[in-house]
């Protein structure tokens, strides 16, 4: 599809009052709830702080959340773009860095051939990287004993690529009768053996000791979005210790905190989660998103079999051991960018791999505002973070402050707008007004590029990217 797309829906953009926001919400009958204005910083909720069982402090309830790098070396090492990003991290205002980026635990494992890999050979940069975000957020904010910044560790699973942008050379848990298709494999491609999977969390477990000696508050050990740790979750007719039962479908995170505990004590541990799952989607009638046929889906962690509709039973379970493990950071997100990102990634603007939005993007944040906001009820001593709030442009700071105010959720995570606007959450812990040309639009470029084998960053509105020989190849790309 060309890029002249017309949306079928409202850009943001041109809601630009609350009478305007309110009529379209009533119009399209969407509950989402908002402050038609926002409060003074001295009685804003996005300046309050949040009290760790720890004894640490997290200076506000505003949360940058981690993403997947695609522009460092082959062998795992930051660049000077991982470190502009970075930098954008530090100055962004936010005092909890969840994971500052997705953090490779083997080469193996690395979802891209640019990833980062946390392993001895590349234990300095790392020390390097955290100490540069202590000297920018110094230097921004005077103080850093109230930052608290985590290093998400991950492996890919199904969606490791860690060798070429175009193969993919995956590790599974079970044939997914769908997802095995989708990217080329087999129904008989070979599974992940019980063995395998200990050496996994024995590289989980040596990463996090780096990541402890490099000064890093805790780890985040990532289960979301179709990777390792969350294709873990729904490994419902997996043979062995790490399938078919819950306890199975949890050992892995079990054995990985376990190990953790015992080589890097005191070390703190936190988990992004997909906490609701739905059907794989594929592009339908007119390019726009439809979900594979079924008469029951088994895969959905979250979901109902229907694989259409969320089930939040066993995710409240997943939180119920988390909290007994001794977790207490949670930020919530959804689905998977690889067969259903509308669920996690709310957008107008799809990436060249993806499909139109099924639905008004304001019902997926919506939908994720309010699994994040069952959660926390139900489990009100869990620090929940919650995503999916880029695609409110300007009204964000006017949703986030309603979702705190009413305790729907502890923090508000931002992901790819800090990429535009990195100053966001500053702006808004200050009460200045937000600068509407450096606001993301959700086109995702950020993600048709690195799809496509280039470097990823904002080339809408970031002039670094805007200049760069790769812009004008990804206008050759666009949807």
């Amino acid at each position: 599809m060309s890029g002249k797309y017309k949306p079928k829906y409202t850009r943001m953009a041109q809601l630009k009052t609350a009478s305007d926001l309110s009529t379209y919400l009533q119009t399209h009958q969407i509950d989402l709830p908002y402050d038609e204005t926002l409060l003074p910083p001295d009685q804003s909720p996005f300046g309050k702080p949040i009290v760790l069982k720890s004894g640490k402090t997290i200076g506000n309830s505003l949360c940058i959340l981690p993403m997947e790098g695609w522009d460092g070396t082959p062998d795992g090492k930051p660049t000077d773009f991982t470190r502009r990003r970075w930098l954008k991290f530090a100055e962004s205002g936010a005092k909890l860095l969840f994971g500052c980026e997705a953090v490779a635990v083997c080469h193996a494992g690395k979802a891209n051939p640019n990833q980062l890999v946390i392993n001895p050979e590349n234990f300095d940069e790392f020390v390097s990287l955290r100490q540069l975000i202590l000297d920018k957020h110094t230097e921004q904010f005077n103080r850093t004993d109230d930052l608290v910044i985590g290093l998400q560790l991950t492996h890919s699973g199904r969606f490791c690529k860690p060798n070429s942008h175009r193969q993919f050379e995956s590790k599974i848990l079970y044939a997914h009768p769908y997802l095995n298709q989708k990217f080329g494999m087999d129904a008989d491609y070979p599974v992940l053996t019980d063995n395998e999977i200990d050496e996994i969390i024995e590289h989980y477990v040596a990463a996090a000791v780096l990541a402890q000696k490099a000064g890093f508050d805790f780890v985040d050990i990532k289960h979301c979005h179709g990777y390792l740790g969350h294709e873990f979750l729904s490994a419902v007719n997996r043979e062995g210790r790490y399938g078919g039962s819950f306890e199975n479908r949890t050992r892995f995170l079990r054995n990985i905190v376990a190990g953790i505990r015992q080589a890097a004590p005191g070390l703190e541990m936190g988990i992004r989660l997909s906490a609701f799952d739905l059907l794989p989607f594929k592009k339908g009638p007119g390019d726009v998103g439809m979900p594979e046929p079924t008469d029951t889906y088994p895969y959905a962690f979250g979901g109902a079999e229907s694989g259409l509709n969320i089930d939040l039973s066993e995710p409240k379970a997943f939180l119920e051991l988390a909290q007994s493990l001794g977790i207490q950071m949670i930020c919530i997100t959804g689905g998977s960018p690889y067969y259903n990102p509308h669920l996690m990634r709310p957008a107008l603007f799809p990436p060249s791999d993806g499909y139109l939005p099924p639905e008004d993007p304001l019902l997926g944040v919506k939908r994720q505002i309010d699994v994040t906001h069952e959660l926390k009820k139900a489990f009100p001593e869990l620090v929940i973070i919650g995503s999916g709030y880029s695609y409110l442009q300007e009204w964000l700071p006017n949703v986030a402050q309603y979702v705190l105010r009413e305790g729907m959720a502890d923090s508000v995570g931002f992901g790819r707008m800090v990429l535009s606007y990195p100053t966001m959450p500053a702006d808004m812990l200050t009460g200045k007004a937000l600068t509407r040309n450096l606001i993301c639009r959700t086109f995702s470029d950020c993600t048709t590029a690195p799809r496509n084998g280039l470097i990823s960053g904002c080339y809408p509105l970031d002039t670094l990217y805007k200049k760069l020989p790769e812009a004008e190849q990804l206008k050759e790309l666009k949807f």
